[in-house]
């Protein structure tokens, strides 16, 4: 099988920006009294992937649909801004790795990311070039699969020849919605319940050999 577009999770799979994201977190729940300890980055690891209206109501127990929307709302916010000046921890191999993929493949994002984040990464390392589209929960308000398919349709492609690449179970399961062949980032935050799956790669400059393996 000959596969041309590449569909490319964010977080855990591209890079970690746990180190910047958490301060922004610890800030806004200690200003609005939600918290009585700093979260850590490593705190972080169950909720990576997950809807951030998820991660609130868990953090916060109890906590309203509409304070958990202003708290989402303000930390967002935050995010954007910050995440274009400071990035976060790019994995090894991976600027690399993308461009020497653009000129075999065309490349594609689709996270559970809020509106704006992705154009922050993108923007930081200037990787706007490498990518031909990207879509996010925080834009259409849907869950990964959907927007999986609707990023599949507006650049007509076909399962045949596509691949999702991700570390999470949701992104195995997203890819499985849409017919996608998966791969699993071993080094991501996430685990698969089938903890022997393939493929899958240790680090992401072995994606390139991981996607000659498959095309034998």
């Amino acid at each position: 099988m000959k596969y041309k577009n590449l569909i490319f999770d964010l977080d855990g799979t591209l890079w970690d920006p746990r180190a910047t994201i958490i301060g922004i977190w610890n800030d806004v729940l200690h200003q609005h009294q939600l918290i009585e300890k700093d979260l850590k980055p490593e705190d972080m690891d169950q909720y990576m992937g997950l809807l951030a209206k998820d991660i609130i109501k868990d953090i916060v127990s109890g906590i309203s649909d509409q304070l958990a929307e202003n708290i989402l709302a303000e930390i967002v916010s935050h995010e954007n801004k910050i995440l274009r000046t400071r990035g976060g921890i790019l994995y090894e191999g991976v600027e690399e790795t993308l461009k020497d993929l653009t000129r075999h493949y065309n490349l594609f994002i689709v996270s559970n990311c809020q509106d704006g984040y992705i154009e922050g990464f993108l923007d930081y390392y200037k990787f706007n070039h490498l990518f031909v589209d990207f879509e996010s929960h925080g834009r259409t308000q849907k869950p990964k699969a959907e927007n999986i398919q609707l990023l599949m349709e507006r650049n007509h492609l076909s399962a045949e020849n596509s691949v999702y690449i991700g570390d999470t179970q949701t992104d195995h399961d997203s890819s499985s919605a849409n017919s996608l062949l998966f791969i699993f980032c071993k080094y991501g935050f996430g685990k698969l319940l089938n903890a022997s799956y393939e493929p899958s790669i240790l680090k992401f400059s072995d994606l390139q050999t991981c996607l000659k393996a498959i095309t034998k």
